[in-house]
């Protein structure tokens, strides 16, 4: 991942989602709607969200999920897709092409040339072409919302988009992703740069010949933009809001997620502390207490606290199919300091569980980790990924870039 604007960071899910890849069992009895109403509420800013094994109950470990609604624009015939992935680590909407169940207009450049985007997450790459649809998630829109399809039917996956595919169920173990992250664009201007300056990243494609999608510059205006940023109203940003787990997990477990920050009195800061973004979007963490700073940012998108290496964390790393993660002998209790450069600061306890030890019909856990994939070859990856874990027991704000909010202008964390 180089350093720039580009807001396309979280999914990784490496080797604990679905059943199998992740030695997880597979005869675990099926989900059923933990779902509790008391989350929701009436207020239109405020729509519920699971932590479950994921859809068709495909052993999704720490995937935070919700149901989202497209239409065709202007019109209400609509479908509704569940388990989408609430991604603070990405920007935009990108459904499953065998879950979106609708023909939505092409999303076209100003030559009316339909468009796509190779979208790269840290654990894989996910293809597929730009749609037109209104988005709607429980009581709040956002119109004609420019979303990628993944998937390769309608265009072949181009060569020069590289990176292991994620574009199916069984990759993405999701039926897509809901990127709230702190950008209002997934690419924002380095896309827009024409492609022979090499400043373009190579993001978006013109598919004027369907079977060789090219490379191509993409107005900010046109790329795949933050769905809650298009909101009328409460558009500055998310809270989310999740409870406390018990020592060894559960089967699933239920929350809150919050549109706006600080617009209504549902999503004030109170005693919040705000981490203002550095330019390249993260945040600091120190670790341990005293020691090396890294680069960090929060990740709801990622199923596991993922952090540093096997050496520089002091953690055993497990074997087999589980190498993804850590498995200390016995659960580690570490702190870290989370920091900005306004001076914020705060202390951070968590644990590291081993994952092999964990119950394989459970599927919400506070205390699974692994290494940063990266870190510590490649100087531009952060070396702290505060994954799903960091959120339980936490209310934590995601304001975009722009919008005001009570205590100034995103983008910045807050919990």
């Amino acid at each position: 991942m180089s350093k720039t604007r580009i807001a396309i960071l979280g999914v990784v899910c490496v080797a604990a989602c679905g059943g199998e890849s992740s030695g997880r069992s597979k005869y675990c009895p099926v989900p059923v709607d933990r779902t509790d109403a008391s989350t929701v509420g009436s207020d239109l800013n405020v729509v519920a969200v699971t932590v479950d094994p994921g859809p068709e109950n495909i052993g999704y470990t720490d995937g935070l999920f919700v149901s989202v609604t497209l239409c065709i624009p202007g019109t209400t015939t609509c479908n509704t897709i569940d388990h989408m992935l609430v991604d603070t680590g990405s920007v935009g909407v990108r459904v499953l092409e065998t879950a979106i169940g609708l023909t939505l207009p092409a999303a076209t450049n100003a030559s009316d040339v339909a468009l796509a985007e190779c979208t790269p997450f840290v654990g894989g790459t996910s293809w597929g072409p730009l749609k037109l649809a209104d988005v709607q998630v429980g009581g709040k829109s956002a119109s004609s919302l420019t979303v990628q399809i993944i998937g390769v039917t309608t265009y072949a996956m181009p060569s020069n988009c590289t990176g292991t595919p994620v574009n199916d169920l069984k990759t993405l173990a999701a039926n897509g992703i809901f990127g709230l992250g702190t950008h209002l664009q997934d690419c924002g201007q380095p896309c827009a740069e024409p492609i022979s300056s090499g400043f373009n990243p190579g993001l978006y494609y013109d598919c004027a010949i369907p079977s060789a999608c090219a490379l191509a510059a993409v107005p900010v205006a046109e790329q795949v933009s933050h769905p809650v940023s298009r909101f009328p109203v409460d558009n500055n940003g998310v809270v989310i809001r999740l409870p406390s787990l018990p020592e060894g997990g559960l089967f699933s477990t239920s929350g809150q997620l919050v549109f706006g920050i600080g617009t209504q009195t549902n999503n004030a800061l109170g005693s919040a502390t705000v981490f203002p973004l550095d330019g390249f979007g993260f945040i600091s963490t120190t670790f341990r207490v005293g020691g090396t700073s890294y680069e960090a940012y929060l990740d709801s998108g990622t199923n596991g606290l993922f952090f540093l290496d096997e050496a520089t964390a002091d953690l055993k790393r497990c074997a087999g199919n589980d190498s993804a993660f850590y498995c200390p002998a016995t659960t580690a209790n570490l702190t870290a300091t989370v920091s900005a450069d306004n001076g914020s600061s705060a202390v951070v306890d968590f644990r590291v569980a081993n994952m092999a030890n964990l119950d394989p019909c459970l599927f919400a856990f506070d205390d699974l980790a692994g290494p940063m994939p990266g870190f510590p070859t490649n100087a531009n990856v952060p070396g702290f990924d505060w994954g799903l874990p960091f959120f339980f027991g936490r209310n934590v704000y995601v304001a975009i870039e722009s919008p005001n909010t009570a205590t100034g202008t995103g983008p910045f964390f807050a919990f």
